[in-house]
């Protein structure tokens, strides 16, 4: 039965990245023109999340800062060879895909990552006592509702269309079914695993968030356009901290 309630509960933590289903019904045109928002909330929740959530988690089980540093540092450099890889890819392509922006696949990559890690975690908090697997994963669906709406906004700003984004973004949260399902396998070595996979995924996101997505904010040359985005952004990494009192 613990193997079913952490399933189970994987799998609802998978449904909220269908949170943008909410803007289906919104005319395209409006959600174009306060995209930046959306990706302003997006690197706030990136940044809250790698400052407040995941560094932080990674030095209680890892005691040694300079291996952490190291492992961030190593994420970084992954996704900047990754993003190459998928540039020259994107040249190269003359499909009718070719719009869309490598940023969009780094989002995804990065996401499918951490929802894996979300799910070991999971599952290893089942493993503990079922009270326990269940408060995970309230905490872990507090914690997604901004950073999925934040993804939503991006993958639309790739180029991805609203139907598609919603898709890709779901596909991407089932990796957390994945993760616990790994985390049964390897049993009390998952904290071991999630402890190293954690900065990595920091790394991965500090990438997309100062490397892509704030300079697309600096396109922005209007002073009420410029404020609102750092309102959302400050908004995006205060989310991320209210979930500190929640946990």
């Amino acid at each position: 039965m613990i193997y079913i309630y952490a399933l189970l509960s994987t799998v609802v933590v998978s449904l909220v990245s269908l949170v943008g289903v909410f803007f289906l019904s919104i005319k395209e045109e409006f959600i174009r023109k306060y995209i930046s928002l959306f990706v302003s909330l997006a690197i706030g929740a990136l940044l809250g999340d790698v400052f407040i959530h995941l560094i932080p988690e990674s030095f209680e089980e890892l005691a040694n800062g300079t291996h952490i540093g190291l492992l961030v540092i190593v994420g970084l450099f992954l996704f900047f060879i990754l993003e190459k890889f998928l540039h020259w890819h994107h040249h190269e392509d003359d499909t009718m895909e070719k719009h869309i922006h490598p940023v969009g696949k780094l989002v995804l990559l990065s996401d499918g990552v951490h929802n894996c890690i979300d799910g070991v975690i999971i599952g290893v908090s089942f493993l503990i006592s079922v009270p326990v697997g269940i408060a995970t994963t309230i905490a872990v669906i507090l914690h997604e509702i901004p950073q999925e709406i934040g993804d939503f906004g991006v993958l639309l700003h790739a180029g991805y269309s609203r139907k598609k984004a919603l898709w890709f973004n779901f596909l991407s949260a089932l990796m957390a079914i994945l993760g616990t399902l790994f985390a049964f396998i390897l049993g009390e070595a998952g904290e071991t695993f999630t402890a190293w996979i954690l900065p990595l995924a920091a790394g991965g996101f500090i990438y997309i968030a100062v490397a892509d997505l704030i300079p697309e904010l600096h396109k922005t040359k209007i002073v009420k356009d410029s404020l609102m985005q750092f309102l959302a952004l400050v908004l995006g990494v205060l989310l991320m901290l209210a979930l500190t009192f929640l946990e």
